[in-house]
């Protein structure tokens, strides 16, 4: 019998090639990107009243700017993951980068209240990109303490938020909102700078047949981290997907839709593409985890930002609730700048909770945790407190949800397979996107109405069912390695 040839997975390469100067290039740069996420997002809470002064806009059209980035983001986080998928991560985040940066200047240019509107919602589109980069960065990082890394990841998202709120502050009481708007948008012109040195996630070019790419990728990596490659030759985790369409398939198909004459092949491979990576997150191996994740999502998403906006809607409500007093507009808007600067403040703790545990007691437990730690602080706001009392539990849930969203981001892309997983990923964050759009309107409608119980209320059973939902996903994913296929990835081993 011959030597059977000794093989290493992309995984075994990252273990041996450590964590060096190439994962701090490529977090680096995805980071710079989800601080530009965060900034484009955290503009909402500060270019409202001064549109809606210069337009004498209404209330509903006033928030209808903050809904519409949200609904772009929906449309966007779907459509880049498949993308990728199908793709590539590096074109994937490039369509972002060009959306979001170039549309993102432009609204500063805004001529009317419309204009503006529909900038904005394609801004969001191209913020919908923001797991894509995700899944790209983690898809380079060893498995032993990726978990550890991707908080570290996260921490850029707070980055933007402080830099947002810091920028608001020194530059609308003078220059106005045009000059934020655009401003704000820099970051992502950065992306397309440094695009030319990224390099494509070797474990996407492995699960696409591509290895002698991966393998030069592998090889920079080597280089840059003065390590040596495993012996051996590269492959896969040994299992192909059934339900991808292979290279050859593909192009067969080409041919008989070019014999049949019809001039819109490329538009019917596309969308086959499209209804093929969402027919594989429904498929019975994934249902469970898809469907889960997708409540996890609109639960953790609807709390947190319902927690920044009760923030300064409890206080303010409290006050419109129990008299009639006005209040000077300039004070307000100083106090709106210094509110969000410090709650913002809020999430560094949360990012060092998650990353203190997330490796040592699991995703799923990490997330259960916190979410009900959340649920106990946001419970006592069913009465009325003093002010100090008030903030100071607003400021503990801000702390657990941001934690329990940060641990929920890393996990899910790690339960689905390469070939799934920016889409798998960005559906589910869609679905946070939904619960972004619906909590404005619902609950803080509610509190502005002077239903604080109601409001309070909701958001208990929303974490509540969102906390059984975190109970009932399928495996945890702490140190395991990352899959490739729909059938190797239906059991942690």
């Amino acid at each position: 019998m011959g030597e059977v040839a000794e093989t290493y997975t992309v995984d075994d390469a990252l273990i041996s090639l450590g964590f060096g100067k190439f994962q701090t290039f490529v977090l680096i740069y995805s980071g710079v990107a989800y601080a530009a996420e965060a900034m484009e997002v955290m503009i909402l809470s500060f270019i409202g009243s001064a549109v809606q002064s210069k337009w004498n806009l209404s209330p509903h059209e006033k928030s209808l700017i903050s809904s519409v980035v949200f609904a772009g983001m929906l449309v966007g986080a779907y459509s880049w993951g498949v993308v990728s998928d199908n793709y590539g991560r590096r074109k994937g985040f490039l369509f972002t980068a060009l959306v979001t940066s170039g549309v993102g200047f432009l609204s500063t240019f805004s001529p009317n209240y419309i204009a503006l509107v529909i900038f904005r919602f394609f801004v969001g589109v191209g913020l919908g990109g923001g797991p894509v980069l995700f899944s790209w960065c983690l898809e380079f990082v060893p498995a032993p303490n990726r978990g550890a890394w991707m908080v570290v990841f996260s921490f850029f998202w707070s980055i933007g938020t402080i830099l947002e709120a810091s920028l608001a502050w020194a530059i609308m009481p003078t220059l106005g909102w045009r000059w934020l708007l655009a401003l704000s948008s820099l970051p992502s012109f950065l992306l397309l700078i440094f695009y030319a040195f990224t390099p494509e996630s070797p474990r996407y070019l492995c699960m696409k047949g591509r290895k002698s790419d991966a393998l030069r990728v592998l090889e920079s990596m080597a280089r840059m981290n003065k390590k040596a490659l495993p012996s051996g030759e590269l492959t896969s985790d040994g299992k192909a997907d059934p339900q991808d369409f292979d290279e050859n398939t593909q192009r067969a198909h080409a041919e008989q839709v070019h014999k049949a004459g019809s001039s819109f092949s490329e538009d019917v491979a596309s969308k086959v593409k499209c209804v093929g990576s969402l027919y594989k997150l429904l498929a019975p191996k994934l249902i469970r985890t898809t469907l889960l994740l997708w409540m996890g999502f609109f639960g953790n998403a609807f709390t947190y930002y319902g927690v920044i906006l009760l923030t300064s809607g409890l206080s303010d409500g409290n006050s419109k609730c129990r008299s009639t007093t006005s209040h000077n507009s300039t004070k307000e808007g100083t106090r709106l700048y210094k509110d969000v600067f410090i709650t913002s403040l809020a999430e560094l703790p949360g990012l060092f909770l998650s990353a203190v545990i997330v490796d040592r007691i699991g995703r799923k437990l990490s997330v259960a945790t916190m979410l009900f730690i959340t649920f106990s602080f946001l419970l006592p706001l069913i009465f009325h407190h003093k002010e100090l009392t008030t903030t100071a539990l607003l400021f503990c849930a801000r702390i657990c949800i941001t934690g329990s969203i940060t641990t929920l981001s890393i996990y899910a892309p790690e339960i689905y397979p390469t070939s799934v997983r920016s889409t798998g990923y960005g559906t589910a964050n869609s679905f946070g996107k939904i619960g972004g759009i619906i909590c404005p309107i619902v609950a803080v409608g509610l509190v502005d109405d002077c239903h604080l119980l109601a409001a309070v209320l909701l958001f208990e059973g929303v974490i509540f069912l969102t906390g059984l939902a975190v109970i009932l996903f399928p495996f945890e994913t702490k140190g395991c390695e990352l899959k490739d296929s729909v059938e190797s990835s239906v059991s942690p081993a």
